[in-house]
């Protein structure tokens, strides 16, 4: 199909080179040949009139034009997906889709269990791909590669739908031979003079929810370790005096397998809202409407679960 002298075959063509930024990998994404693609990218030079990829060193990088142009293509393509190429139904009992997650560890603790086992309980033959945390997930929803974010409110992008789907308090967690444990109320002071560990999720620049609002307090906690994901942590308080503040179904998840405790946490950190989010374009897929509702039951069943 043309449009205005365009093949639109080749916007797909541009995504790929564009995302990947080399004629190879984008010949692999796409399973055409280097030399087909290689063709495409020249075609796709003739109409824009701009080498649209350069290179530098080795590896391509895009002209100015190439990056004003990347993000209408993914847009326009995602349109196409979520209108005309999806499936107009959906049986879970018959699809063999595989769908895309962003979801922390803590999410895939507490959460995606009852999500797995509810699609199980369906005899569901659908897939599910948890992806790692990123520093920007809003941009994987905008291009397609995630079905679903799930992550506290205010990380949310403005303007995708969302769902809340429950609330979260915040505790602290110590080994159960440590003295902070044993000492009797984890006042301020001890929370202060304590060593910390934090998650800091790998090549991640934002900070998680708790330790946003503990920085915006003006507190300063003296970290001694940090881990790239919550389920780590237990571990690393074996035999020590240090400390984690963390979500509090997840702790007691944690005690029922480690020798923690949980300690009331002295610092008034609010509830975090964990919600849902998907793509404003793919609100009426009957794929995505069927994976809401699974994890609308399930953040049900957390808020309603005795902690």
């Amino acid at each position: 199909m043309r449009f205005n002298r365009l093949d639109l075959n080749l916007l797909v063509a541009l995504d790929a080179l564009l995302a990947e930024r080399s004629v190879t990998k984008a010949a692999q994404r796409l399973n055409l040949s280097p030399s087909a693609t290689s063709d495409a990218l020249s075609r796709l030079r003739d109409y824009f009139a701009d080498d649209l990829l350069v290179q530098v060193g080795r590896r391509m990088e895009p002209t100015p034009r190439a990056e004003a142009l990347q993000e209408s293509v993914r847009d326009v393509l995602v349109r196409v997906d979520s209108t005309i190429a999806m499936q107009p139904s959906f049986d879970a009992t018959q699809s063999d889709r595989v769908f895309k997650i962003f979801a922390s560890d803590y999410t895939q603790m507490v959460v995606c269990p009852r999500v797995t086992a509810a699609a199980a309980a369906q005899r569901s033959t659908v897939g599910f791909e948890f992806l790692p945390q990123v520093d920007n997930p809003q941009r994987n929803l905008e291009r397609g590669e995630a079905d679903l974010l799930v992550l506290p409110r205010p990380l949310m992008a403005g303007d995708h739908p969302h769902e809340v789907l429950y609330e979260e308090r915040f505790v602290c967690v110590a080994w159960a031979g440590s003295e902070l444990a044993r000492g009797g109320e984890l006042t301020l002071e001890r929370y202060l003079g304590a060593g910390h560990i934090i998650m800091r999720p790998h090549a991640v620049r934002a900070v998680t929810f708790e330790d946003a609002f503990v920085k915006r307090m003006g507190v300063a906690r003296r970290v001694v370790a940090t881990s790239y994901g919550f389920a780590p942590m237990p571990g690393l308080l074996m035999g020590t005096e240090l400390v984690a503040t963390l979500h509090e179904r997840l702790a007691r998840l944690m005690l029922s397998i480690w020798p923690l405790v949980v300690l009331p946490c002295p610092i008034a950190i609010p509830p975090m809202e964990q919600a849902l989010q998907w793509h404003k374009y793919r609100t009426q897929d009957e794929g995505l409407v069927w994976l809401r509702g699974l994890f609308r039951q399930a953040g049900e069943a957390v808020a309603t679960t005795q902690i």
